[in-house]
C-alpha cells in the first residue's frame, strides 16, 4: 500500500481529498487501494458521493483522462459567481439541440461551464414557468455548482445556494424583471431583437 501512497501524492490527489469527478459533481476520495483485476494489478481511487449515496472506483492512470480535478480555486469561484450575474445566453435553436449542449456542459465538470447553465435557464417569480426538461436541467446544474462552492468555501449546502441566488438577482434581465411581469416580456423582445 506504500506504493500506492507515493504514486498518489505524484499525481496529485490524496486520500481523504475533496475532488470533481465530472459526470457526478465533487466527491471526495476515501481511499486509494490495489485491487487484481483480471490478472492485472490496479491501482484505484475509491471516491464516495454522500449526496448520491455512491462508491466509484478510478484507476489511478485514467484518473486524468476521465476528468476527475481538484476542487476550484476560490478565484474561480468568484469568477463563477460573476458569470451568474450576466445576461442569459439563450441560442435560439431547437429545444432538444440546446438540452443536449445544457447536458454536455453539465458534464464537462468544468465549474465555469455548469454556471453558463444555471444562468441561461434561472427563471425568477416574474418569468414563465420552465419545462419539465428545463427545471431538471437546471436543477442539476445548480446541484453541481452549489456542492463545489460549499466544498471550497467551506460552507454548507444552504449557504452556498444563497450566494448563488444573490448573483442571479443581480444579473440585468432579473433586475427589470423584478418590476413587473410587464417589464419581464419587454426585456424578452429586446433579446430576440439584440
Amino acid at each position: 500500500m506504500t506504493t500506492a501512497k507515493k504514486s498518489a501524492q505524484r499525481l496529485g490527489f490524496k486520500s481523504g481529498e475533496a475532488i470533481v469527478y465530472p459526470a457526478h459533481g465533487v466527491g471526495r476520495i476515501t481511499a486509494i487501494e490495489e485491487q487484481e483485476i483480471a490478472g492485472f494489478k490496479l491501482e484505484l481511487y475509491v471516491v464516495s458521493f454522500d449526496k448520491d449515496k455512491m462508491v466509484l472506483r478510478v484507476p489511478t492512470g485514467k484518473a486524468s483522462s476521465v476528468g476527475m480535478r481538484k476542487l476550484a480555486e476560490p478565484a474561480l469561484v468568484q469568477k463563477a459567481l460573476d458569470v451568474l450575474t450576466g445576461r442569459a445566453r439563450v441560442k435560439r435553436t431547437m429545444w432538444s439541440r440546446r438540452a443536449q449542449e445544457y447536458e454536455a456542459k453539465i458534464n464537462s465538470g468544468d465549474l465555469i461551464a455548469v454556471t453558463e447553465v444555471v444562468r441561461d435557464l434561472y427563471r425568477s417569480e416574474a418569468q414563465p414557468e420552465q419545462s419539465y426538461s428545463e427545471r431538471q436541467l437546471y436543477e442539476s446544474a445548480l446541484d453541481r455548482i452549489v456542492r463545489e462552492i460549499a466544498a471550497v468555501n467551506k460552507i454548507t449546502d444552504t449557504e452556498a445556494l444563497k450566494l448563488i441566488e444573490q448573483s442571479l438577482a443581480k444579473s440585468p434581465r432579473r433586475v427589470k424583471g423584478a418590476e413587473g411581469e410587464g417589464d419581464a416580456e419587454g426585456d424578452d423582445l429586446q433579446e430576440e431583437a439584440a
